[in-house]
Order: structure tokens, then sequence, then C-alpha cells
């Protein structure tokens, strides 16, 4: 399993925005595609974004994040971002990034690493 290397999570006010990052820690890795889904206390896991590492498939944004949150990515830094803005507090869970993870509310997620906290306050 790969690790991952997540980053830029934090604490927000609602209206807020955040970035988040991850890099698998070894340079090399490849994979098909990429993505985040988050876990709030007390919920279910629930799919963010997703987007391919080829040029194919238009990223997947799930409609709770539609027009606030965007998934990209880095091709040269094997990197994918989360710009996450207009924030709300129910956004506030933490959030994984997963290989091998393209799409869809509920997963699969594959396979996914420690997670970096966001915490939205009104």
């Amino acid at each position: 399993q790969v690790k991952l290397v997540e980053s830029g999570g934090g604490s927000v006010q609602a209206g807020g925005s955040l970035r988040l990052t991850c890099t698998p820690a070894v340079s090399t890795y490849k994979t098909w595609c990429m993505g985040w889904f988050r876990q709030g206390v007390g919920k279910e896991r629930e799919g963010v974004a997703g987007i391919y590492l080829t040029d194919v498939e238009t990223p997947w944004h799930a409609d709770a994040v539609k027009g606030r949150f965007t998934i990209s990515r880095d091709k040269a830094k094997n990197t994918v971002y989360l710009q996450m803005n207009s924030l709300k507090p129910e956004d506030t869970a933490m959030y994984y990034c997963a290989t091998d993870y393209c799409a869809g509310d509920r997963g699969p997620f594959g396979n996914w690493d420690q997670g970096t906290q966001v915490t939205v306050s009104s």
C-alpha cells in the first residue's frame, strides 16, 4: 500500500477556503485515478471528488460540493489538489486522499492513508 503525503487541512470560518494537497510518498508511483473522500464524526464515508490521471475523463465532484470544490492535478509533480471554497460547517470532516478512487458517493475508496482534518465553524 502506497503512503500518501497529505497537507492543507485546518480550521476556517464558514465561507472560507482551504486547499488540500496529496502526493504519493514514492515519486514514481503511478495510478490511473485519485480522489478525495471524507468522514465526519458519526457519519459514513462520503465521496467528494475524483480525477483520472489521463486526460480521457472529466473530473467528478459530488453534488454536495459541486460548484464549491475543485479537484485538479499537477502531472509533473504527481500531485492532486482539492480546492475548497465557500466552506460550510457541514463540510467539517476528516478528508482522505485515495488512490484508485475515481468517482462515486459511496466508493469503493481504493487505498488511503492518515487523512487531514478540516473544521469549519459557523
